[in-house]
């Protein structure tokens, strides 16, 4: 049986930057190259998730880019000549390739504020290494519809705001603030203190219908190869699962965030 804390969302969350790498993933449609372009991105005040750097580009024009980077807290990555090619639209790089957001990011208590505005406790979505657009798009999608104030994404090991997850969200990435964090563990840690619980999907937890998923809460979801993190399953106040009699033992993440969402919303809005 859960107790409940008190919720308090007067003090700011805020996630630290840092630089980091990832894995060469998304820099398709999205991509600004050459090093002007991603020069100007940066001073027109566009967000900009990744940016790869060829190795051995180190002359004044890359390295003022590289400050831009780092003041932004851009996860930047050094690949090799080859790499750059094969990730280049333009054949013109120059050495430099930008993967901008599609739009701009919230900060977590952008989130609490919309709670607050609604006069609801907050309803929070922590995504822990969705890497699929499509998934992050439809997410979104079925977010907006559930009433989710906002939607935490880790820097590293995810997608973010692309072109391909605005398309698939249909509109509803307009509507749902997404907040980009450093550190998942240490937000929720954060977040924990302002009263928030915290409940994530995994086949140990208990049957869904048997818990309680009132009050200020946290769903948290993980990737459909690797599930909920460690880390970030040991943060997590309860683990729910879905019922399932199939012959197979898993759902698309997208849709195992929505049985548990709207499962979410009939507790909270119909009980």
């Amino acid at each position: 049986m859960r107790q409940d804390r008190n919720f308090s969302a007067s003090s700011s969350v805020q996630a630290n930057r840092e630089n980091a790498e990832l894995p060469l993933q998304g820099a398709g449609e999205t991509a600004v190259e050459g090093r002007n372009a991603v020069l100007e991105a940066y001073r027109a005040g566009r967000t900009i998730d990744r940016l790869y750097v060829q190795e051995g580009c180190q002359d004044g024009p890359v390295r003022t880019i590289l400050s831009e980077a780092k003041k932004n807290g851009t996860i930047v990555s050094f690949v090799k000549k080859d790499r750059m090619d094969q990730l280049s639209q333009t054949g013109r790089h120059q050495g430099v390739i930008a993967c901008a957001a599609a739009c701009s990011y919230a900060e977590v208590e952008d989130i609490l504020e919309a709670a607050r505005r609604k006069g609801e406790p907050p309803f929070l979505l922590l995504l822990d290494g969705i890497e699929d657009p499509h998934n992050l798009g439809a997410i979104i999608r079925t977010a907006n519809q559930a009433g989710v104030h906002g939607i935490i994404i880790p820097k590293r090991r995810a997608v973010g705001l692309t072109a391909t997850v605005a398309r698939t969200s249909a509109g509803a990435l307009s509507y749902v603030p997404v907040a980009k964090v450093t550190n998942l563990v240490r937000t929720m840690e954060e977040l924990k203190e302002q009263g928030l619980w915290f409940v994530c999907a995994d086949m140990e937890g208990e049957v869904m219908y048997r818990q309680k998923l009132t009050g200020p809460i946290g769903l948290v979801i993980g990737s459909e190869g690797e599930g909920v993190s460690r880390l970030v399953k040991e943060k997590c106040d309860f683990i729910t699962k879905i019922p399932m009699y199939g012959d197979i033992d898993s759902l698309n993440a997208s849709v195992a965030m929505g049985i548990l969402a709207y499962e979410i919303v009939r507790q909270r809005r119909f009980l």
